[in-house]
C-alpha cells in the first residue's frame, strides 16, 4: 500500500464541492507512441494510475481523443468504481485523423459525441470537469468560443456534463465565456520558460479560479536550460521536479498534471510537492522566462 504524499495542499474548483490537490495526473502518456493507439504495456499504465490514487491524487486529466478512446478505457479499467472525491477533467473540441493529426472537432454534432465518447469510455453517467478546447496547438487564437460553448452549456443543463472549464484560450475569451456559463478551470500552456500567462494567473487567482498548466515540463520539446540544470544539482532534484516545484510556488490557483507512463517517474513527480525553494533558486528560475521573453519565444 502506498503512503499518502504532500500534494502541495488543495484548491476548490469556484462554485463546486470539488477539493482536489494541487499536485495531479494528467493520463495522455498513457496512450502509444504519439498519444495513438494502446500502450506497449496495458498492466503498466494501469499500475500507474493505481498508484497515483494510493498517493493521494485526487485530479486526472484526459480526454477521449488521446488514443483515441485508449487513455479513458485505460482508466476505467484501472479507477472504475471511482473514488469518492476523485474528479477526473476531460476535453472536447478536437479529433484524431487516420493520419494521428490533430483536428478541431467544434462543431455541434462532433462536440455532443465527443461528450458521448468520454461518458461511455470513462464509464459515468456525467462528466464531471469538461474543458472546451480551441485555438492553436500550443497557444489560443482570436475569435468568439459562443457556439461551440454554447453546445456544452446545453450539455450541461441536461444532466451530461457537471462543470466546464476552457483550454488554450485568452482573458478574452474567457470573459465571453462567463456570459454563457461558470468557467471553473482554465487550462493554458505555460511553465518556467513559457510564461505569456503570467498576468493571466494572477487575474485567475483573484477570481478564485484555478489555472493549469498543459505541458509544464515541456510536452513534446522536453524543458532544456543550463539555469534549470545547474538549479537542479544545487537542490539534488531532477530539472523536471524543479521546474514543477516552481510552478507551484508561483501562484496558489496553479494545478499540475504531469503525465509518465512509469510508476518511478510518478513519484518522482510528485515529491516535486514538498520542495521548498530557496528565493535565489526562485529568481534564478525566473531569469528563465524572462530571457525567453526577451529572444521572443
Amino acid at each position: 500500500m502506498t503512503n499518502q504524499m504532500d500534494l502541495a495542499g488543495s484548491f476548490t474548483l469556484p462554485g463546486t464541492s470539488m477539493n482536489v490537490n494541487r499536485m495531479g495526473y494528467g493520463a495522455m502518456q498513457l496512450a502509444g507512441p504519439q498519444v495513438w493507439g494502446p500502450p506497449r504495456d496495458v498492466h503498466a499504465a494501469i499500475a500507474v494510475l493505481r498508484e497515483a490514487v494510493e498517493a493521494g491524487v485526487n485530479h486526472i486529466d484526459t480526454s477521449d481523443y488521446y488514443g483515441p478512446h485508449v487513455t479513458n478505457q485505460i482508466l476505467k479499467r484501472a479507477l472504475h468504481p471511482y473514488a469518492d472525491g476523485l474528479v477526473i477533467v476531460t476535453k472536447v473540441g478536437a479529433r484524431r485523423g487516420e493520419d494521428k493529426s490533430w483536428i478541431h472537432a467544434l462543431s455541434r454534432q462532433e462536440l455532443i459525441d465527443g461528450v458521448h465518447d468520454n461518458l461511455r469510455n470513462l464509464g459515468l453517467e456525467a462528466l464531471h470537469v469538461v474543458n472546451l478546447r480551441v485555438g492553436a496547438v500550443m497557444a489560443p487564437s482570436e475569435g468568439s468560443i459562443e457556439e461551440p460553448l454554447t453546445v456544452l452549456a446545453e450539455l450541461k443543463r441536461q444532466g451530461l456534463i457537471r462543470h466546464i472549464g476552457l483550454s488554450n484560450i485568452s482573458p478574452a475569451q474567457l470573459a465571453e465565456g462567463q456570459k454563457i456559463t461558470e468557467i471553473v478551470c482554465v487550462q493554458n500552456f505555460y511553465n518556467v520558460a513559457q510564461r505569456s500567462d503570467d498576468n493571466f494567473i494572477d487575474d485567475l487567482a483573484k477570481q478564485g479560479i484555478p489555472y493549469v498548466p498543459f505541458f509544464p515540463l515541456g510536452g513534446f520539446t522536453p524543458l532544456q536550460s543550463s539555469t534549470l540544470d545547474a538549479a537542479a544539482a544545487s537542490l539534488q532534484v531532477t530539472p523536471m521536479q524543479l521546474a514543477l516545484a516552481w510552478l507551484l510556488q508561483r501562484s496558489p490557483n496553479i494545478l499540475l498534471i504531469p503525465g509518465t507512463s512509469s510508476v518511478a517517474h510518478l513519484r518522482e513527480n510528485l515529491s516535486a510537492a514538498a520542495l521548498q525553494l530557496p528565493s535565489k533558486v526562485i529568481v534564478d528560475l525566473n531569469s528563465i522566462g524572462a530571457a525567453a521573453k526577451a529572444r521572443g519565444n
